[in-house]
């Protein structure tokens, strides 16, 4: 009992002090210095690398940003500066430059794997972390994506994202939290009951920090769609999520962690499967039984 007062008494005041310096932060020169504004979810500033610039494709379907080839980094205050974390989507000729460029800057890689399989061209996803100066972590996540091909300017889009052309009200029933159209993809937050911290701050909110499960629905015609994301596992969980997945036609493509400090201690599952939405969305509820996930 005074182990968990302790631990809620030191979240509260890591909130208290993560306030407090959210408001000292000039988030201007952290915009100019990513040349984008972010979307902003409580304290955290979470900045969006799309790679627009990729046309890949797998089994047939070619992938949109939102569905799998969406880079970002989130950027939360804390102990007098911030913390960051991110996902950058890069070619496999991509990946040691954008390393290098990072490394010189100070900032942390914690994983470089895949998400997918049989893509083409082939994906690899580098994530980061890292605490400072946030202009200054701005200014070398800036230079390491520009070692690449990641779009750095915004283009003023050419028309409006298509229709999610699925029964979204159906899939948010079955899955059991509200979904949100992004970019022609349905996407889908599903966060844990358990608090997580990394590095003693609790990592919420938890979509902008990349600790949630994610689930993308891309339609690709007739009801059906493809679905990829990742669940996010205690080591316990791994397994009974892999059957359940598995059992329902849905492809394991990687299991991994993400970061370095985290706890609980979390493990990355990622999938992907293209059938009928409204099935698969079964198959993903099935999944999440298995874990301590929210629901409604």
């Amino acid at each position: 009992m005074r182990t968990k007062l302790w631990l809620l008494a030191s979240l509260f005041a890591a909130s208290f002090i993560s306030v407090a310096t959210a408001q000292e932060i000039d988030w201007q020169k952290v915009d100019d210095a990513l040349g984008r504004k972010p979307a902003v979810s409580g304290d955290v500033h979470r900045y969006g690398f799309p790679r627009t610039d990729l046309a890949v494709t797998l089994d047939g379907v070619t992938i949109k940003p939102a569905l799998a080839l969406g880079g970002w980094v989130a950027f939360k205050p804390a102990h007098g500066g911030a913390m960051i974390m991110g996902d950058l989507v890069l070619l496999e000729t991509e990946v040691n430059p954008v390393m290098l460029k990072l490394i010189e800057g100070g900032v942390e890689i914690t994983a470089v794997h895949n998400h997918l399989l049989r893509s083409s061209p082939a994906t690899f996803y580098m994530h980061v972390g890292g605490h400072g100066d946030p202009a200054k972590l701005a200014a070398v996540i800036h230079d390491a994506l520009a070692a690449s091909k990641t779009p750095l300017s915004i283009a003023a889009a050419a028309s409006p994202p298509p229709a999610v052309d699925l029964d979204t009200a159906q899939l948010d029933q079955i899955i059991g939290v509200k979904g949100q159209a992004n970019g022609g993809v349905y996407q889908f937050n599903v966060p844990r009951r358990d608090p997580i911290t990394e590095d003693g701050m609790q990592m919420s909110p938890v979509g902008p920090m990349g600790v949630a499960t994610g689930i993308n629905f891309q339609p690709t015609g007739g009801g059906k769609a493809a679905i990829t994301g990742d669940f996010v596992l205690t080591n316990d969980e791994v397994n009974p999520v892999i059957k359940a997945l598995r059992a329902n036609g849905i492809d394991v493509t990687a299991v991994h962690s993400h970061m370095l400090d985290e706890q609980p201690r979390l493990f990355f599952l990622h999938f992907w499967a293209v059938d009928d939405a409204s099935k698969l969305a079964k198959g993903l509820r099935a999944a999440l039984d298995k874990t301590a996930s929210t629901k409604g």
